[in-house]
């Protein structure tokens, strides 16, 4: 898991628990189970039909995907891609056909290297592969735009909770000594929709974005090194090219 994701999300909820503490709130005052429905509740029931099911589905799996950490392969891949670059000069490509066989490989690199293997000329191949990425990333963004719809939804469903709240509130008036703490309670529920949306949703979807870029850069490496191979270029030009893509500190880790 990716402790710093979590870490986050603890920190800001207790941060915004301990200043309510602080200012002299009391938390279970914040406990409401029919504001968290209404919040929760409306906010899944509006993304569900904002999406198509084939998408819906996938939501607690992208959901675990942003509290996992991602190791980055980029480094590996071109220290791989240079060792079969080797193969490919001294052996020549159909050498590539002991590759395909490993169960291990990326499947997105198996594609390309069958390709090249086929004979397949370059400029299809970068086609195809660009093709397959561009779907991977759209169907990437459907998944983050499931997060960033509720982190939109979420806030109007807590105002949603307070005015049904108020309603109910207004329409009792005999009490007026206990008005001021019925309204403070009513609040509860925009205060749960901005919260959960800026606390969670919208930055699930930030962190999907992000791991998007990083894995796309990886996949357009990948085509790159590819190319170069059915090429024929030299290994150290091939790392060369590739370490493009990399920091400093991660071209320091390229054997």
């Amino acid at each position: 898991m990716d402790i710093i994701t979590i870490i986050g999300v603890i920190f800001s909820f207790a941060c915004i628990l301990i200043g309510f503490s602080i200012e002299g709130g009391v938390i279970s005052a914040l406990l409401q189970p029919t504001a968290a429905m209404i919040v929760i509740g409306g906010t899944i029931g509006a993304v569900a039909i904002s999406f198509p099911s084939n998408t819906l589905k996938k939501f607690f799996k992208v959901l675990v995907i942003a509290f996992k950490k991602r190791n980055s392969e980029i480094e590996s891949n071109i220290t791989y891609f240079k060792a079969i670059s080797v193969k490919t000069r001294t052996n020549g490509l159909l050498s590539l056909e002991s590759e395909l066989s490993s169960s291990n490989l990326d499947p997105f690199i198996k594609k390309g290297l069958q390709m090249v293997v086929d004979g397949i000329d370059p400029s299809s191949v970068k086609s195809i592969l660009n093709t397959k990425l561009e779907q991977l990333s759209l169907r990437h963004e459907n998944c983050i735009e499931m997060f960033s719809a509720a982190g939109g939804y979420s806030p109007t469903m807590g105002i949603v909770g307070t005015i049904t709240s108020l309603v109910i509130i207004l329409s009792n008036l005999s009490d007026p000594s206990v008005l001021g703490e019925k309204i403070a309670v009513a609040f509860v529920a925009t205060l749960y929709g901005i919260g959960v949306a800026n606390l969670v949703w919208l930055p699930i979807a930030s962190k999907l974005r992000e791991l998007n870029k990083e894995e796309i850069c990886e996949k357009e490496m990948i085509i790159e090194a590819i190319l170069l191979i059915q090429e024929g270029v030299n290994p150290n030009t091939l790392v060369s090219k590739l370490e493009g893509y990399l920091t400093e500190e991660q071209s320091k880790l390229v054997e």
